[in-house]
């Protein structure tokens, strides 16, 4: 009988240390041989599509790990994570939560992800501060459109990975299959290290590839306890298959392993998992593992994985910046005695305080320390340092390089700030976001409510990086916009629970853009007199229409056509030009401006001058070559049964989507992948469910602009300019 909560054996605690000797070149030991206890930690996230169990493996490793002492299930809303009302009535995660656990030694430091794709930010900003990931896939359906976004963003910020094969009990469970939609979809060198006895219904073990041995699970213990067996007669041979790729790929991540292996030496347990941890680390290696969460099989070795494979903050050893001032480039460490340098990822507004994530990079945060902002140039101070645990804060004195807290009492800090001291400054990179692509307006009932929405709206944009709220100038009403139709949702939602708002909503809307018919050379010309000094500027720029959504700009002038000190202010003109999206309300996107010539006086020309016109330069290259209106388009995976493949290919023709391939499920079950206009999209899971006897689901993120049909366009500018009539009215 084997017990997860036994001290490993010593040769296993070494692994954990990852000695120098080892031939990963890491200082877990100081200059007098001293352990470093960062050699312990491991930042991780828990990432995957909608439903694949993230969060109920979170759950049971809080369980084994102590940390709770009941698992709470995700389908009766008592989940820990799963802490927002939200997300315990919608029984999806939401929001980004962190928590932390021990495990044989090791402090786990965990961020539980959101599978649904409106909220792929929060996965975004999570990435960016982890170490390591545990990508969790649904046996059954192996990758999923979630799995690929979340593994490129992971491949954004080269955090390793391992992955686990969750729900082996699950009707349709097919290993191999998954293990190979991995390889194939996502391109990643994935080598099984466990392999399950059974699947679906006959789930009842898993073999330890690396150890040749297979643990068969006491269901009546919770999956405390299990005995071990020799691996089956029948599985005898595609065990050995296995075992004989990884230990190929583990000899090849270092030289000296390489020399044995070749000699025809065997390659002990520790050898592998030396050499597996290296492969991890550099990317050759993603191992992969399997279980059922909800079964409480195959955590604990999880678990052991997390300890064994994924990086500790030591193993990034130089981390980059550069001076905010000068953009030199700066280098700090994960070492106490460093300058601070930290950078905050998540904001949330809380009715006890707001609460900051920070991860500290080098150096310590202290309560009550003096900080500085490198992104907004502000003075910051430290309140309260927290860790968390879900909706719980424990208080802490300090938060020093490699660990991952919440400050309590920033007043000017946004998602992606830099915090430093400022005698030593840095600026560390920062996080992008898409665009938002769905809006709505929404109207308060009362005036009281009016009052209070502004402040509400204000506390969600800066908690949610993807979130937009504004005025629209003309019609005075206040519009919100977000990833889709559940992120506008869910934020509703929060205003009428959280904020107490009694508010009413419009219908979603297409966030529209528009973008040049084409390429020109314009001036912009801003010349009065009217007494005393007036005003002039001339810009001259030239404009182009490029693929990246982004709108961009750069000066050529040469000869001072232009001075320096008014570059800046044609920048600022053109760029608000873009926002202010004249003539049909909707923001410019797609255009890069060359400002490459002008005019100036000495007296008249200012900045202000030069602002208007730049402002002036698109509103002339509109009267001259007119403007395309773009709509986001969404990539789009729908599953439903083959019978009914027909009709749902049909009902995407009506709604102008472009059908890239079709494969085979699970079952009986078709995948269609393709692309479709958002605006043919509402209430499409209806429709769907109508289709193929309920059984039809579908996903979709964003893809790309493009040019909307000329029929369409025609539809859309008679409706704005029936809505300017009635404002006239």
């Amino acid at each position: 009988m084997t017990s997860p909560d036994a001290t490993p054996p010593s040769a296993d605690r070494e692994l954990l240390s990852m000695d120098p000797s080892a031939k990963i070149h890491i200082p877990f030991y100081d200059e007098k041989g001293k352990r470093r206890t960062l050699a312990d930690v491991r930042n991780i996230g828990i990432m995957a599509h909608i439903d694949a169990g993230k969060t109920t493996v979170t759950e049971r490793i809080l369980f084994y790990s102590g940390r709770i002492h009941r698992t709470g299930e995700v389908h009766e809303g008592a989940a820990t994570m799963d802490h927002m009302k939200e997300e315990q009535e919608r029984g999806i995660t939401i929001t980004s939560a962190a928590t932390n656990a021990e495990w044989k030694g090791c402090q786990l430091n965990i961020i539980d992800t959101p599978g649904h794709v409106d909220f792929t930010a929060e996965v975004e900003r999570s990435l960016r501060v982890l170490d390591g990931a545990v990508a969790v896939f649904d046996a059954q359906a192996g990758v999923e459109p979630q799995s690929e976004t979340v593994w490129r963003q992971a491949n954004r910020y080269n955090v390793p990975r391992i992955c686990f094969l969750n729900k082996m009990d699950k009707a349709g469970a097919d290993f191999d299959m998954a293990v190979d939609s991995i390889r194939t979809r996502l391109g990643a060198k994935a080598f099984p290290i466990q392999y399950p006895i059974g699947q679906a219904n006959d789930f009842h073990g898993i073999i330890d590839i690396l150890e040749n041995v297979a643990m068969i699970y006491d269901d009546e213990s919770q999956g405390r306890r299990w005995h071990e067996e020799p691996v089956p007669e029948n599985l005898r041979e595609k065990v050995d298959e296995l075992r004989l790729a990884i230990v190929e790929a583990a000899a090849e991540t270092d030289d000296e392993l390489l020399e044995r292996y070749l000699g025809g030496e065997e390659l002990h347990r520790d050898d592998l998992l030396l050499g597996i941890r290296k492969g991890v680390m550099n990317g050759h290696i993603v191992p992969v593992m399997c279980g059922s969460a909800l079964r409480n099989k195959g955590i604990q070795r999880l678990m052991d994985a997390i300890c064994y494979f994924l990086p500790c903050p030591l193993d990034i050893t130089t981390i980059v910046g550069e001076h905010p001032d000068t953009g030199e480039k700066i280098e700090r460490h994960p070492d106490y005695d460093e300058p601070l340098a930290a950078l905050a990822f998540k904001t949330v507004a809380d009715k006890n305080g707001d609460l900051y994530f920070v991860r500290v990079y080098s150096g310590k945060l202290e309560q009550g320390m003096q900080l500085w902002n490198a992104v907004r140039r502000k003075r910051e101070r430290v309140g309260r340092l927290v860790i968390m645990h879900a909706a719980e804060r424990e208080a802490v004195e300090e938060l020093k390089a490699g660990h991952i807290g919440a400050v309590v009492g920033f007043k000017d800090t946004y998602t992606g700030d830099t915090l430093c001291t400022k005698d030593a400054p840095i600026l560390l990179e920062s996080m992008s976001f898409p665009e938002t692509v769905i809006s709505m307006a929404i109207h308060p009932k009362s005036r009281g409510d009016r009052d209070k929405l502004g402040l509400a709206l204000t506390r969600l944009a800066k908690e949610d990086p993807t979130f937009r709220a504004y005025t629209d100038d003309e019609t005075g009403d206040t519009i919100i916009s977000g990833m889709g139709e559940l992120h506008l949702e869910v934020l509703v939602s929060r205003l009428l629970n959280e904020f107490r708002l009694d508010c009413e909503v419009g219908r979603p809307k297409v966030a529209y853009r528009q973008t040049l018919k084409k390429a020109c050379d314009i001036e912009g010309r801003h010349v009065k007199q009217s007494g005393g000094r007036g005003q002039f500027a001339v810009s001259r720029v030239k404009i182009e229409i490029h693929d990246e959504t982004e709108n961009t700009f750069e000066s050529t002038i040469v000869g001072g056509s232009v001075p320096k000190e008014y570059i800046g202010p044609v920048e600022q003109g053109v760029m608000w030009g873009c926002d202010e999206g004249f003539p049909l309300g909707f923001p410019f996107v797609k255009l890069h401006f060359n400002l490459h010539d002008g005019k100036h006086h000495d007296v008249d020309s200012s900045e202000m001058a030069f602002k208007e016109s730049g402002r002036l330069v698109l509103r002339n290259a509109v009267a001259k070559v007119g403007v395309d209106i773009l709509e986001p388009w969404m990539s789009v995976m729908i599953t439903a049964p083959e019978a009914n493949l027909g009709d749902v290919l049909g009902s995407l023709n009506q709604r102008r989507g472009q059908v890239d391939r079709t494969e085979s499920g699970s079952g009986d079950a078709m995948r269609i992948y393709g692309h479709v206009p958002l605006a043919e999209m509402f209430k499409y899971a209806e429709v769907l469910r109508g289709l193929s006897q309920g059984r039809g689901v579908y996903t979709m993120e964003p893809f790309e602009y493009r040019t909307v049909p000329s029929s369409i366009a025609d539809g859309i500018r008679k409706e704005i300019e029936a809505e300017k009539a009635n404002r006239k009215k």
